[in-house]
């Protein structure tokens, strides 16, 4: 198995204990993180030595990734596993599933490419690299499988372990957080080159919202290794009171908080979950954004926003993701009760269509593969 972000590593902790449960003595071994290591996965890599994201930011670290690609691969052509599931991180996996699956090991791709959002040029790749993709949304398989490649629907395991209504009150005190006032989330990402791009803007945006609003309190998880960049970037943007840092415990604070400043990517899908209203930002090395806007087919970078075809929450990318603007995003939801219950139903519903019993699905699907 490879996973190589934090949400890439807490999906693989939910199949493993689905695998497990069908097949008790079953061995993993491979790329993965701290969740994937609480179930008994044999982490060869760290997960972290692949969680860069964009074109320029790649390039710095392509002779590294490219070498541990390698060394893995040959690893396992020398001690073939019964299958490899690749979970999410397809420039990584992709090619490797391909050499893998040439010389006959089962492949598997948990989570489809976004080829529907960007570079539906990969078709031919997924074809060529897997013998079926497990989709977690339920779009997905109808389009694969116009291409040719197997594709099962499965549910997002998130889904089944978020609540469908969070205990807000339960998570505040457990965080020692008083039950009265507004809390906002602030969640810059969980790698380090988001923490160096967004975390001092999102810290700028929360000086400029405790201007206009004294009471406001701000919780902040920072992934494994990350809190000290988290902290500087806060001490650097002047947020020198009301800022409460977790390590981990990114669920228990948007469990905890009334609106949350997130960078895209899952934790979008997770703040829907958890039905809070939101600003989704970004900001990237400029060549990959040149880059990544030329190949976007939709009008959408949120993954909220994607699956309700409409922009439900403010997205503010790039030149757009100003301390400014981001503190005038959040204070307009702060001000807008009626609006954060309608964006709340929405993600109600969305939560309905992604609930299945993931675990199961997942696992007879890898099961069918391996017995082919």
């Amino acid at each position: 198995m490879v996973a190589g972000e934090a949400s890439g590593d807490l999906l693989a902790g939910l199949l493993l204990d689905g695998m497990k449960a069908r097949w008790p003595r079953l061995t993993a071994q491979g790329i993965g993180g701290p969740q994937m290591g609480a179930r008994g996965f044999d982490a060869w890599w760290p997960q972290d030595k692949l969680a860069v994201r964009g074109y320029v930011e790649v390039l710095r670290h392509y002779r590294e990734i490219v070498g541990i690609r390698a060394e893995l691969k040959d690893r396992l052509l020398r001690q073939p596993p019964t299958a490899f599931v690749g979970i999410d991180a397809p420039d990584f996996n992709l090619d490797l599933e391909t050499a893998l699956k040439q010389r006959g090991i089962r492949t598997i791709q948990f989570v489809s490419p976004s080829v529907w959002a960007w570079r539906a040029d990969r078709m031919e790749k997924i074809r060529r690299a897997t013998d079926r993709v497990l989709c977690i949304f339920p779009f997905e398989p109808a389009l694969l499988q116009q291409h040719g490649i197997a594709a099962i629907y499965v549910g997002h395991p998130l889904a089944s372990l978020i609540p469908m209504e969070p205990d807000q009150a339960g998570t505040r005190k457990a965080l020692g957080l008083a039950q009265a006032g507004q809390v906002v989330a602030i969640l810059p990402g969980s790698r380090r080159s988001e923490i160096d791009s967004l975390a001092q803007r999102f810290f700028s945006a929360a000086v400029r919202i405790q201007r206009a609003r004294p009471d406001i309190r701000f919780l902040a998880p920072a992934a494994p290794g990350l809190k000290p960049a988290i902290e500087q970037a806060a001490r650097a943007a002047g947020l020198t009171s009301g800022l409460q840092i977790v390590e981990g415990q990114s669920h228990a604070a948007l469990a905890a908080c009334d609106v949350t400043l997130i960078a895209s990517g899952t934790a979008t899908l997770e703040a829907a979950l958890f039905k809070r209203p939101m600003v989704i930002a970004y900001n990237m090395n400029w060549l990959s954004w040149q880059l990544i806007r030329r190949k976007k087919l939709q009008p959408w970078v949120g993954l909220p926003n994607i699956l309700c075809r409409d922009f439900v929450v403010p997205e503010l990318l790039q030149d757009d993701a100003t301390p400014e603007k981001l503190s005038a995003a959040v204070l307009e939801w702060l001000a807008a009760p009626a609006r954060i219950t309608a964006v709340q139903q929405r993600f109600r519903t969305l939560h309905l269509e992604l609930r299945r019993d993931t675990q199961a699905l997942a696992t007879d699907a890898i099961e069918k593969v391996i017995d082919t």
